[in-house]
């Protein structure tokens, strides 16, 4: 699979996550396949790329096609140029008055929708002489942030005509893209203001992720917005999307065994003994990986990992640094070999909504997790498309 030999872990922990780059890339030119030509592709890395690390894949990610990154807040947008990224940085969330001088000194674009939004530009400008760029943000459902769409027309009209201001984009978000009834409510909320705007030409209107992205092809306007999907994972789709595209999963979650261990029939492991061994001597290895590492104690005795192309089981309560596995059938185990938890190995692959099922959550949850305290490993397959 790979045209480069295998990467040589240096980690002061025998345990990690790889990124592989390649498939972040290979998704990327997926994804952008659904897009018309001359639209535009911005790519979410708030919440450090999803616990990818935005500012190690973010110059992957404009390589591949990206014309602009999606962030959460000002710091994360400051940590990318920090990083030498330069192409447009957009915060996709509400930002503090006292953080829009920071933004605009760095070049980063601001999302507003409120009169104190309005004010803050203005007395950024007064004391920088310099204009704040901004994309107004509307709420056509979402009913979380954004100005109500009966009072945007006027708002956007506002900010328009503000000499402190650069108006550079409108956008909303799809709350439900997997229920094209309720999307469709939303693109005519969306399409209603955006007709009733004067001197549109010049402004960058975006309303879909990656859900809008795979599912509706008409809704994708002068940008669109793409997270999850880049890491090679899935939002909810609607049920006409017959064919998903073809995304890798970027992340993998790999331990070295730290101890193997023979037990006898009747025996519990870990802490409340959840598991009793069944076989008369079973072999038990451990990784140093835990709870406190993102893998959440409730999949206890519910996952496996994979060691050397074998499905291995996983046994005994997760605890908050070491996970136990019962490798009693797979031969010439050792202290030193790799199981992996999450990704691919020897043609098995175990991917992280397997994880997310069995949680009743999202992905998206699960890949964050993962960030608190493991190393990341960065590796590139071959080229795939």
């Amino acid at each position: 699979m790979s045209n480069l030999r295998k990467p040589i872990v240096q980690t002061r922990r025998d345990a990690w996550v790889e990124i592989n780059l390649g498939y972040v890339e290979h998704n990327i030119k997926t994804l952008k396949r659904y897009l018309s030509g001359n639209t535009l592709f911005l790519a979410v890395v708030k919440a450090d790329a999803y616990g990818h690390g935005a500012d190690m894949i973010a110059s992957t990610l404009v390589a591949s096609g990206a014309d602009a990154l999606g962030v959460a807040s000002v710091d994360e947008g400051i940590q990318l140029r920090n990083a030498g990224i330069s192409v447009p940085i957009i915060v996709l969330g509400a930002t503090p008055d006292w953080a829009f001088t920071s933004a605009v000194e760095n070049d980063i674009t601001l999302s507003i929708f409120s009169e104190e939004h309005i004010n803050s530009c203005i007395h950024t400008y007064k004391r920088l002489g310099k204009k704040p760029q901004i994309h107004i943000k509307v709420d056509t459902g979402m009913n979380r942030i954004g100005i109500s769409c009966n009072e945007s027309l006027q708002y956007i009209k506002k900010v328009s005509e503000l000499k402190e201001i650069e108006l550079k984009g409108i956008f909303s978000h799809l709350a439900c893209a997997e229920n094209p009834e309720i999307t469709q409510k939303q693109k005519q909320r969306w399409e209603n203001l955006i007709n009733q705007i004067e001197n549109k030409e010049n402004l960058i209107l975006h309303l879909v992720n990656t859900a809008g992205m795979i599912g509706y092809k008409d809704m994708n306007y002068g940008m669109a917005r793409a997270g999850i999907g880049i890491y090679g994972l899935f939002p909810d789709l609607h049920k006409e999307v017959l064919e998903k595209p073809d995304l890798k999963q970027v992340i993998s979650l790999k331990g070295r065994i730290t101890y193997l261990k023979e037990v006898s029939k009747n025996s519990g492991i870990s802490y409340g003994y959840s598991y009793i061994t069944q076989s008369e001597t079973s072999k038990i290895a451990t990784i140093p990986v835990g709870y406190a590492d993102g893998v959440p104690r409730s999949l206890s005795n519910n996952i496996y990992g994979v060691i050397n192309g074998n499905k291995v089981k996983q046994v005994g309560n997760i605890t908050m640094d070491q996970i136990m596995f019962d490798v009693t059938e797979v031969e010439n185990v050792k202290t030193g070999d790799i199981i992996t938890l999450l990704g691919e190995d020897g043609g098995e692959f175990i991917s992280i909504n397997d994880w997310a099922d069995k949680l009743n959550t999202i992905n998206y949850e699960l890949t964050c997790r993962l960030r608190v305290r493991l190393p990341r490993v960065y590796t590139r397959s071959r080229q795939l498309t």
